[in-house]
């Protein structure tokens, strides 16, 4: 296959006078190394972890777009506050994209990058949105001869996290979980996962149908934070699971400390358990999304032997070492349209990504609703 001399890249720029850019970039076509392979990108997921690099503390809600086809440009205002949160990134054009799916279609000398010439692969390592992404070949996830680029779409940042909540789980001494936004796809995963695996979970979700959704693919422990009952619902579900550790994708706001307080009060209904200390066991909730860009509030009426601290999953692997890193790799590829199966409503073009009304679409980051980039579209 001959590749084109340039292709196109989105990049996003935070400039000194306060405005957002985001345009489609002509770079030239890499030549890979021989450790390396030139993947051609054919579907690439937009998930709420993209949405910080693409973009930042900017007001979305006042962006607009000009230009149309590989010549559009989406911009939008930064205030004061935002440009000093950004201090680092001023000036710098950044390539977004943390995951995505396409063909071998150039490799270097070596064995392992010869060895998947034309095979379809995921990839992650940021700057997806492209036509063409050059990466080591040890980070290609080669799928199976039946797996479509849009199944393999979305192999890293749901599934992985998905599976490494449970092995968190395991290693800190937990036996059951808690998970907030649990009606997204990453939920669903989990709820698959915990099935399964034989594992207690506690869904928390916003709103009545989520409810009927998840109760409908088997999920036994669901509880609605908007319900007058949530306290007690979630207090119920904790004690009879057995929850000591929760994750948590909305970080803002009082849901974390909501968390730690049932923990608590579950744990009290325990005969001889209490003291003015709290509870002995340990309760633990990750931050490990931005949902709610709102401070976190904690209440603390929970006792002492509890934690609230933030979990990235880069950050969980490099700790768990490269033996469970592949483990969890083959696993999702041999439960790639199963359990780790993503659904999308929309697709668009990297054209169409920066339309202003897409953007503020899947800006909005609803829970049921998840957009693909397809580049050779």
């Amino acid at each position: 296959m001959s590749l084109p001399a340039t292709y196109r890249q989105m990049l996003s720029t935070v400039s000194e006078d306060g405005e957002l850019r985001m345009e489609l970039s002509e770079q030239a076509t890499p030549t890979p190394g021989d450790e390396e392979v030139v993947v051609q990108i054919e579907a690439t997921p937009i998930n709420p972890s993209d949405h910080g690099v693409m973009f930042g503390w900017a007001s979305m809600g006042e962006c607009a777009s000009t230009g149309e086809g590989d010549d559009i440009v989406l911009t939008a205002p930064v205030s004061p506050q935002g440009m000093g949160v950004m201090k680092a990134r001023i000036g710098q054009s950044l390539p977004v994209g943390n995951e995505g799916a396409g063909t071998v279609v150039a490799a270097g000398s070596g064995e392992m990058a010869q060895a998947l010439m034309g095979k379809r692969v995921a990839v992650m390592g940021g700057g997806m949105y492209a036509h063409y992404r050059c990466l080591p070949a040890a980070m290609c996830l080669p799928l199976k001869p039946e797996h479509t680029a849009k199944d393999g779409a979305s192999s890293f940042v749901n599934p992985l996290t998905a599976l490494s909540m449970l092995e968190t789980m395991r290693m800190e001494g937990h036996t059951a979980l808690v998970h907030t936004a649990a009606a997204s796809n990453l939920g669903q995963m989990l709820n698959r996962i915990c099935k399964d695996d034989g594992v207690e979970l506690v869904n928390i979700v916003r709103r009545e149908e989520q409810v009927e959704m998840l109760r409908e693919m088997g999920a036994k422990h669901i509880c609605n934070s908007s319900s007058e009952t949530f306290a007690a619902d979630l207090t119920d579900a904790i004690h009879e699971t057995g929850a000591t550790l929760a994750f948590d994708a909305t970080g803002g706001g009082d849901l974390a400390s909501k968390i730690l307080s049932a923990m608590e009060a579950a744990a009290a209904r325990t005969p001889g358990a209490y003291s003015i200390y709290g509870s002995v066991a340990h309760k633990q909730v990750y931050l490990y999304g931005g949902l709610d860009v709102s401070p976190t509030v904690l209440s603390r009426g929970y006792g002492m032997a509890w934690g609230v601290g933030g979990w990235l999953l880069p950050n969980f692997l490099g700790k768990a070492g490269p033996e469970v890193a592949d483990r969890l790799r083959k696993r999702v590829v041999d439960e790639l349209t199963t359990t780790f199966a993503s659904h999308y409503t929309d697709e668009v073009s990297l054209s169409e990504a920066l339309d202003a009304d897409i953007v503020k679409r899947y800006y909005a980051k609803t829970t049921g609703e998840k957009f693909l980039i397809c580049p050779q579209k």
